[in-house]
């Protein structure tokens, strides 16, 4: 079985979600970019990251600060969220038994799915870091599929945009590919990837055939 990972892999969603944070983060006095937080924080849940970020700036960020980025991000992927350039096409073409293990809170990441026609590629197999005790880096939610599913964890693999998803993926005792197709890729993406135990990384979906994942 094939797991993905959905922000960034399934769907284009890290460049609007990081770019709501970053405006709303230093709008309170944290100037941060969206460049900075995809660099230190993709794969992780939303919560944690602006709990982390609330941590390094010494205070609580406003009252009702990170429900209104939530807001903001369900209001604009209604217009603009796109699937990952590609990826409809390689969800087709892969024969393997797929599954969906995201950090997104389980509606966000079913509306996501949905809108971007590939809610069927995986239907009912979504999963969320929602439904477990702990995000990524910790193994919680591949594991949560795997056994969902009732497929063994060494007889899975992960497809993962980040070095927290790889770090799960590793932990959870499954082979874990990377990717860096999205939109939100950044220069030392791939080699950040492979550092973290990926075996290979896809620079696109097209890359992405039954060949890629048997290396």
């Amino acid at each position: 079985m094939i797991i993905f990972d959905c922000d960034g892999v399934l769907v284009d969603s890290e460049i609007i979600s990081n770019a709501i944070d970053a405006e709303l983060m230093t709008e309170a006095g944290w100037p941060v970019t969206a460049s900075d937080l995809i660099r230190n924080y993709i794969g992780r849940p939303k919560a944690e990251i602006w709990a982390d970020i609330a941590g390094q700036r010494g205070e609580e960020w406003p009252v009702g600060l990170l429900d209104r980025a939530d807001r903001l991000l369900l209001e604009r992927m209604e217009t603009e969220l796109r699937p990952v350039e590609g990826i409809a096409d390689a969800l087709r073409r892969l024969p393997q038994r797929k599954a969906v293990a995201s950090s997104s809170a389980l509606p966000k990441l079913r509306r996501s799915l949905k809108i971007c026609g590939l809610l069927d590629f995986f239907e009912p197999a979504v999963f969320s870091a929602s439904q477990v005790a702990r995000g990524k880096p910790a193994p919680d939610v591949f594991l949560f599929a795997a056994k969902q599913c009732g497929v063994d964890p060494d007889d899975c693999v992960v497809l993962e945009d980040s070095v927290a998803g790889v770090t799960a993926a590793l932990a959870a005792g499954m082979r874990v590919f990377g990717f860096a197709g999205g939109l939100h890729s950044y220069p030392g993406h791939r080699e950040n990837l492979l550092n973290a135990g990926a075996e290979r990384v896809a620079d696109n979906a097209d890359a992405l055939s039954e060949d890629f994942f048997t290396v």
